[in-house]
C-alpha cells in the first residue's frame, strides 16, 4: 500500500515509524529538514522537504497513486486543504487530523467529505474518551469493545496473593474457562505466551473475554470495582474540556491549571466546574484541595514527567484511581512499572485510529488498538483465507502473534485449538509490533 504522511512531528514521525516496519510503501513530507534527515537515517521511507499544500511538492511524491494520505502536521488548516488537494489530484482516501471538536459532528463530518475529506481525526476527543472508559472500568488499565461487547479486551495488573499468581496458563482453565490470557507485559517486554507460561504479581495481562467471563477476571487478578465520584484533574488542556463534556453529571470535576488566562477561558467552557489557578505539583496546593479526599486523580499536563511524578504523589495520598498523559513513549513502560495506573498517549490513540484503514475498507468492522509494543486487531476473514484451511493448533502461528477470540453470526466467543476459523469471521488478534503484514496474509 502507497502511503503519503504530512507532517513530521510528534504524531506523524511516530505514524511513520509504525507504518515503515510493516513494509508499507511510506513517503512523508514536511518543510522540517533536521526531522526529515533523522527519519530517513533511521527508517524504511522516502523522505520530501516541502509544503503539503503545494502542487508540486503532492506531484512530485506521487500522491495522485496513493492509497492513503495523511495530513497530521499541527495546523487544522493545512491538512484540511492538504487532504481536499490530494483527493483532487487522486488520492484514494484521505485522513485529516483536527483541532476543532464541531467538525466531529455528523452534519460536519457529510460536509467535509463533499470536500475531499474521508476521515477526521481529533487525538485529544480520543484521548477523553479512553479516560471516560478508565473511570467507569476503574479496575482495568485497557477496556475494548467490539461488535458492541460481543467480545471485550481487557488490560490489568494482577496484584500480589491474587489467585492467578505463579500460575502456569494451561493450569486457567480449572479456575475459569471464561478467558484467553493472549499476552503478558512484565517489566519492559510484552509477551505473546503459550501454555508453560507463568503468571506473576505486577504482570499486566491483556485478556480476551466475553462479558460472562469479566467477574471472574476481576476476582482471579485481585481487583475490586471503585465508585468513583470525586475526580481532581491537573492541567486545563483541550482533553480535559472534552472529557466533562463527555461525563456530563457522572463525576465533581474540579481542575487546577497555573494559567490565569486558561483558568478564565475554563471558566466559560465548564462553567459547573471548580477551577483553581494553583501550581499541581506543589504537595501543599493538593493537600489544600483535598487529594486524601478524591477518588481520582488525572494527571493532563503538556510533560510526562510531571504527570507521572504527580499520580505518584496522588497514589501516596490513598488516591485508588489514577490516569497520567504520558506523551513520551519511552516513558510509559517506566510508568507502568511504577504503578501509575492508566496511562493515555495521544499518539497510540490516533495510529490506532489510522491502522484499522489498512486492514480493512469499512472503519465500523475492523478495530486496532496500538499498546506501546504490541497490537490487538480485530479483522474479517476474507474467502480462502489461509486461516481457514485448518484449525487453530494445525496453523503453525508463529510466536509474535495469537488468535484470541472471534465474532460469527453476531455472537462472540473464545477460541481454542480445535476451532476452526471461517470465512466472514471476525477475529481477534494480538501481535507484536511489526507483524501487521503477516496478519494480512493470514486473513486477506
Amino acid at each position: 500500500m502507497k502511503i503519503v504522511i504530512a507532517g513530521a512531528g510528534e504524531v506523524g514521525k511516530h505514524l511513520a515509524r509504525l507504518l515503515s516496519r510493516e513494509d508499507q510503501d511510506i513517503t512523508l513530507i514536511d518543510t522540517n529538514n533536521e526531522r526529515l534527515a533523522v527519519m530517513d537515517a533511521t527508517c524504511n521511507l522516502l523522505t520530501h522537504s516541502g509544503s503539503p499544500t503545494s502542487f508540486d511538492v503532492l506531484e512530485e511524491c506521487r500522491v495522485g497513486t496513493c492509497d492513503l494520505f495523511i495530513a497530521v502536521t499541527p495546523h487544522e488548516t493545512t491538512n484540511v486543504l492538504a487532504c481536499q488537494m490530494a483527493k483532487c489530484l487522486g488520492a484514494k482516501k484521505t485522513v485529516a487530523r483536527i483541532d476543532n471538536y464541531e467538525f466531529m459532528s455528523s452534519r460536519s463530518a457529510e460536509f467535509f467529505r463533499h470536500q475531499g475529506i474521508d476521515v477526521m481525526i481529533y487525538p485529544e476527543y480520543l484521548a477523553a474518551r479512553e479516560i471516560l472508559k478508565a473511570l467507569q472500568r476503574n479496575w482495568v488499565r485497557n477496556w475494548f469493545e467490539i461488535h458492541e461487547g460481543q467480545l471485550i479486551v481487557v488490560g490489568v495488573k494482577i496484584r500480589d496473593h491474587a489467585p492467578l499468581v505463579d500460575r502456569q496458563l494451561r493450569e486457567l482453565p480449572a479456575l475459569s474457562t471464561d478467558f484467553h490470557i493472549s499476552a503478558i507485559k512484565r517489566n519492559h517486554e510484552t509477551i505473546i505466551p503459550r501454555g508453560n507460561d507463568y503468571l506473576r504479581a505486577g504482570d499486566i495481562i491483556y485478556v480476551t473475554t466475553t462479558e460472562s467471563g469479566i467477574d471472574d477476571l476481576r476476582r482471579l487478578a485481585g481487583k475490586v470495582e471503585l465508585n468513583i465520584r470525586k475526580v481532581l484533574i491537573m492541567g486545563g488542556s483541550r482533553i480535559a474540556v472534552r472529557l466533562i463534556a463527555l461525563a456530563g453529571d457522572r463525576f465533581r470535576f474540579k481542575i487546577i491549571e497555573d494559567d490565569r488566562e486558561r483558568c478564565n477561558h475554563l471558566a466559560e467552557v465548564c462553567p459547573d466546574v471548580d477551577i483553581i489557578h494553583a501550581d499541581g505539583r506543589d504537595v501543599d496546593i493538593l493537600r489544600e484541595e483535598g487529594i486524601d479526599e478524591t477518588d481520582a486523580f488525572i494527571a493532563l499536563t503538556d510533560r510526562s514527567e510531571t504527570n507521572i511524578l504527580t499520580s505518584l504523589t496522588a497514589k501516596e495520598y490513598g488516591v485508588r484511581k489514577t490516569i497520567a498523559e504520558v506523551e513520551d513513549l519511552q516513558f510509559i513502560s517506566q510508568a507502568e512499572n511504577l504503578n501509575i495506573g492508566t496511562t493515555i498517549n495521544k499518539k497510540l490513540l490516533a495510529s490506532s485510529k489510522i491502522f484499522q484503514m489498512l486492514l480493512d475498507d469499512d472503519d465500523e468492522t475492523s478495530k486496532f488498538m496500538s499498546l506501546a509494543d504490541a497490537d490487538v486487531i480485530d479483522v474479517e476473514v476474507k474467502p480462502k483465507a489461509k486461516v481457514t484451511k485448518a484449525p487453530v493448533k494445525d496453523l503453525s502461528l508463529s510466536h509474535d502473534m495469537t488468535i484470541a477470540g472471534l465474532i460469527r453470526d453476531g455472537k462472540g466467543m473464545l477460541v481454542g485449538g480445535n476451532t476452526q476459523i471461517l470465512a466472514g469471521d471476525h477475529v481477534v488478534v494480538f501481535c507484536l509490533s511489526g507483524t501487521l503484514h503477516k496478519i494480512e496474509r493470514l486473513f486477506n
